[in-house]
């Protein structure tokens, strides 16, 4: 097999990415592919790629860990967020999220916006896991490690997900913003606004309407 493949690495840890090409080396040399690597240690720099590619030529593969840091403007909070724009540049592209979560609620909810072709938990694979998992996603998707299997047949699911407006009203929330000041980064009306919040706040079975509450259930969940 002598096909170029564009992958690209977002992962903040020098030491995992080069686990990641390692891993890719040596499917090339095993398989005779074309690895093509690019990568990204944050938000911006991974956004600034996908850009460039985007007028050149798209990337087929990205090894995405969801924990970044976040882009400087905040408009790109994670690793999610650049995958569902991963998603819209390239439509064909395949997906391996990589993540240390544990906790259901934000596994299942990644599961739902971006429906990975590859869903790994850092904690359960070695390297010839991390070979298997790449290969697998390139010829017959999907792969998913243990803890994502059980999710699944457990069928553990909400009938809802958070979208970018709720994420972005929990961050600012978070770091202190205003109620007044809001509209400033989110675009809603402030009653829009009030709405977002009351049902994040029943989302997260939060009585009272206490802010501080909200965030720290939405903190335990792991969306901050």
């Amino acid at each position: 097999m002598n096909t170029s493949t564009n992958v690209l690495i977002v992962e903040d840890q020098p030491l995992t990415i080069e686990s990641f090409k390692r891993a890719l080396e040596h499917l090339s040399n095993f398989f005779s592919w074309n690895f093509i690597i690019k990568s990204a240690k944050n938000c911006d720099t991974a956004f600034h790629e996908i850009k460039k590619a985007a007028k050149a030529t798209p990337f087929d593969l990205v090894i995405l860990d969801i924990n970044i840091p976040p882009s400087k403007d905040k408009k790109i909070l994670s690793g999610e967020d650049l995958g569902l724009e991963l998603k819209k540049t390239f439509p064909n592209i395949k997906i391996i999220v990589v993540t240390a979560l544990h906790n259901n609620f934000r596994l299942n909810n990644i599961l739902k916006s971006l429906n990975p072709e590859g869903f790994i938990i850092k904690s359960e694979i070695d390297f010839k896991d991390l070979l298997d998992a790449i290969n697998c996603v390139l010829t017959c998707p999907p792969y998913y490690s243990n803890s994502i299997l059980k999710l699944m047949r457990r069928h553990i699911s909400n009938n809802f997900v958070l979208d970018e407006i709720d994420r972005q009203l929990l961050y600012q929330l978070s770091i202190g913003t205003k109620n007044k000041d809001l509209t400033k980064f989110i675009n809603l009306s402030k009653g829009g606004i009030e709405r977002r919040k009351r049902h994040l706040k029943e989302m997260f079975n939060v009585e009272n309407g206490d802010d501080r509450i909200l965030l720290e259930r939405a903190s335990e969940q792991g969306f901050l």
